[in-house]
């Protein structure tokens, strides 16, 4: 089958790029180190700009809603993958700009769900599109092309991963305002790819508000993501999040892209919520209530570990400690997390599912997230948590206009 023609069995019934160059030009575009602000302001979603050196999920604000697919790809051969790949970028194209769906005739099926009502709006949506060790085997050719540390997720000490929910040829990441939005976002791009691709697993999550105020908390109690890197520092995230081609071995059309780490990390919160305040903040290194260091009175006071080097305060063990140690041969193991909540209900011994969502942007995935997760091993948080899921991948560098799109790069 040609491309064309394949190309042309996905996009049968699927809205026109054009509703989606139209929707962008009308809908109000703001970058994300604005986009906090401007939504508190005015109060309407915010469109992130689509195209762009690299995908807007990466940097963007984390939204309060989040959807995590992974897909194993049932296209045949080069062509059948570009024209999937082609059609996830004009789905997430139209439905990250918002606008009227096309409309195909009253004997035809709707081009769209229908959820969002008859205009799709933008929603803050941000779709992330990242590829998977297994898309690099025998079926497309693309060995040579693989990025150099993508590979497996291996078992940690301590994990009790299900391999069920796992890994994947491909990750897709919706985060918007709402969850109507990526409900309907899932449903969509689903809908147009039925032939080309299959969901493995699916996890959804939640990003608390602030309370009372600076870093949204866990499901244990404690803020997560305090000492983040700033992603506003354009220098900082090119030190630490984006890949650059041809360096470390890593193949030119990976440049801009960055590696994902994903854990879906129960807590076992009927015995946590058993444990004294004490007891759980020596654990973290952090006050339950603000979010200070121990060594602090407010969330964002530096440890200074140094001043502490026995551990009498923040314990030599204690999570914030081990996990970023601030020494000058750790700054540039530091990641930019996203981390995101989620109840699962109950399971079948009718314990409560919750937990952590935990994503990382990487640089490198052996020199970040690797490195930082063996120093936790054994780690006292483990007697209370059981990582279960996740995998690695690579997001891949933007679509940088209308007529590019996402993966392009892995057939040049």
């Amino acid at each position: 089958m040609s491309e064309k023609s394949s190309r042309r069995r996905f996009l049968l019934g699927v809205a026109g790029a054009a509703a989606g160059a139209a929707a962008t030009a009308a809908s109000a575009t703001i970058d994300g180190s604005a986009a906090d602000a401007a939504d508190a302001a005015t109060k309407q979603p915010a469109a992130f700009s689509f195209h762009g050196t690299h995908q807007a999920g990466v940097l963007a604000p984390v939204r309060r809603s989040t959807a995590l697919l992974a897909l194993d790809v049932t296209a045949q051969g080069v062509d059948g993958l570009k024209a999937l790949l082609q059609t996830i970028t004009e789905r997430l194209r139209f439905l990250t700009a918002g606008g009227t769906p096309q409309e195909l005739g009253i004997t035809a099926a709707p081009s769209d769900s229908g959820v969002l009502g008859p205009e799709v709006v933008a929603g803050g949506l941000t779709a992330t599109l990242a590829v998977g060790a297994s898309l690099f085997d025998e079926r497309f050719g693309l060995a040579s092309v693989k990025p150099a540390k993508l590979r497996t997720m291996e078992d940690f000490p301590n994990d009790d991963l299900d391999r069920s929910i796992c890994d994947g040829d491909l990750l897709l990441q919706f985060e918007a305002d709402d969850n109507d939005v990526v409900v309907h976002a899932v449903r969509e791009v689903l809908r147009a790819t039925r032939a080309g691709m299959q969901l493995r697993w699916r996890q959804d999550g939640f990003a608390s508000p602030p309370r009372p105020s600076g870093t949204p908390r866990n499901l244990m109690g404690f803020k997560d993501g305090t000492a983040n890197p700033d992603r506003t520092d354009a220098k900082l995230m090119d030190q630490l999040v984006w890949v650059h081609g041809g360096a470390r071995g890593e193949p030119a059309w990976a440049a801009g892209g960055s590696y994902l780490a994903v854990r879906k990390i129960r807590m076992l919160v009927e015995f946590w919520d058993r444990v004294g305040i004490e007891e759980q903040q020596q654990m973290f290194g952090r006050y339950k209530g603000n979010g200070a260091p121990l060594t602090g009175s407010a969330e964002h006071d530096d440890p200074h570990y140094e001043r502490d080097p026995n551990g009498d305060s923040i314990p030599l063990s204690a999570h914030i400690r081990v996990a970023n140690p601030r020494t000058p041969g750790t700054e540039d193991q530091r990641m930019l997390r996203r981390a995101f909540n989620y109840d699962g209900g109950v399971d079948a011994n009718g314990n409560l599912d919750q937990g952590l969502v935990f994503t990382a942007f990487n640089q490198d995935l052996e020199r970040q997230f690797v490195t930082v997760q063996k120093r936790l091993i054994d780690e006292p948080l483990v007697d209370y948590i059981s990582p279960v899921g996740g995998g690695y991948f690579f997001a891949v560098p933007g679509a940088k206009n209308s007529s590019d799109w996402l993966g392009k790069g892995l057939f040049a």
